[in-house]
C-alpha cells in the first residue's frame, strides 16, 4: 500500500501554552484541549477535506470566551494543534485501525465506542462522519503525535492542577468545550455541564455553576448527553481534593457554524461565562485581589 506522507511534527513548536495570571489567587484551572486552529499544510495535503470543513470539528474561539477568567488568578491551558490531528481528550492510545498503514502496538485500545465511530486519539472523521485521510498514514506518524503533543499536554495539565492543590489543598479544573447545534440530544440546551455523575467533582462545585449560569439565563443541564470525557475522567478525584467540571457550550450562542466567525452575542456569553467562574472562585475563597506569584 502506498504510503501518505506523514505531517510533520516540527510544524508545531510546541504542544500547547499555559497563559498564566500575573499573580495565582484560586485553584482553579482552565483547560481548553480543542480550540487550536494550526493545520500543518503536509496534514491538509493528506486530507481529503477542505481547512473549513475540518475546523468544524475544532471547539472554535473556546480559550478565548474563557481568558478573561485568567483576571481571576488563574491560570489557562490550550492545545495549539486542531483536534482533527489529535485528541487529548481520549486515551492515550484509543486508536482506530482503519486509518493506519501498518499494526499497531498491542497495547492499543482498537474496541472502544470512540474509535468505532471514529473519533479515537487520532480521528478518522470530523463532523458527520467525514473521513479525514485520502489513505492510511503510517503508524509511526500517529505515535509521534502522541509522545511530541499528546504527553506534554496532559503533562502540563497535571502540573497545573498539582500546584494549584499544593498551594490552596484543592484544586478545580473546568474543562472547556464546545457542541455544535446538530449534536445529538441538545436541542433546547445552551451549556451542558459534566462531572461524571458526581464521580469527577463534588455537587457543591457544579451547583455554584449551573445555578450562575442559570440566573444568566441559560439553559442547563448536568451529564446528558455529556457526562465528561477522558480529560474530566482521569484528573476528576474528589477524594483526593481533585475537581474537574466538563463545560460544553452550544456554539450556536457565539458562533456562526457555517463560516466559523463569531456573532455578535460573543460579548455577553463571554462575561457571564466570567462570572460563573468568579461566583465559584469566591466559593472556594479564591481572592482576585490577593494571591502568590505565578512565577514563584
Amino acid at each position: 500500500m502506498e504510503q501518505v506522507e506523514g505531517t510533520a511534527v516540527q510544524d508545531f513548536d510546541r504542544a500547547c501554552e499555559t497563559i498564566e495570571p500575573s499573580r495565582l489567587a484560586t485553584p482553579l484551572v482552565f483547560s481548553s484541549p480543542h480550540s487550536g486552529s494550526k493545520y500543518p499544510p503536509r496534514f491538509l495535503a493528506a486530507s481529503r477535506l477542505d481547512p473549513l470543513t475540518l475546523r468544524r470539528s475544532e471547539d472554535a474561539f473556546v480559550d478565548e470566551l474563557f481568558l478573561p477568567c485568567i483576571e481571576l488568578g488563574a491560570p489557562l491551558l490550550r492545545a495549539l494543534f486542531p483536534r482533527a490531528y489529535l485528541d487529548v481528550n481520549r486515551e492515550p492510545y484509543e486508536l482506530d485501525p482503519q486509518i493506519f498503514d501498518g499494526r499497531l502496538p498491542d497495547f492499543a485500545n482498537t474496541r472502544s465506542l470512540r474509535v468505532a465511530v471514529g473519533l479515537g486519539t487520532i480521528p478518522r472523521v470530523v463532523g458527520d462522519a467525514q473521513p479525514i485521510y485520502r489513505k492510511p498514514i503510517p503508524v509511526a506518524d500517529g505515535l509521534r503525535r502522541i509522545e511530541t503533543l499528546y504527553r506534554p499536554y496532559h503533562a502540563q495539565l497535571k502540573a497545573l492542577i498539582e500546584r494549584a492543590r499544593g498551594w490552596f489543598g484543592v484544586s478545580v479544573l473546568l474543562d472547556c468545550h464546545s457542541m455544535p447545534s446538530n449534536a445529538a440530544d441538545v436541542s433546547g440546551l445552551d451549556i451542558v455541564l459534566g462531572d461524571r455523575y458526581g464521580a469527577s467533582a463534588a455537587p457543591p462545585v457544579v451547583d455554584v455553576l449551573e445555578s450562575s449560569l442559570k440566573r444568566a439565563g441559560y439553559r442547563v443541564r448536568r451529564n446528558k448527553p455529556f457526562a465528561g470525557g477522558y480529560i474530566t475522567e482521569h484528573f476528576g478525584l474528589p477524594a483526593d481534593g481533585v475537581h474537574a467540571v466538563q463545560i460544553e457550550i452550544a456554539r450556536a450562542l457565539y458562533l456562526d457554524e457555517r463560516r466559523i466567525v463569531r456573532t455578535e452575542r460573543w460579548p455577553a456569553l463571554q462575561q457571564d461565562l466570567f462570572a460563573a467562574a468568579k461566583a465559584l472562585a469566591l466559593e472556594l475563597g479564591g481572592n482576585p485581589e490577593a494571591g502568590r506569584l505565578a512565577a514563584e
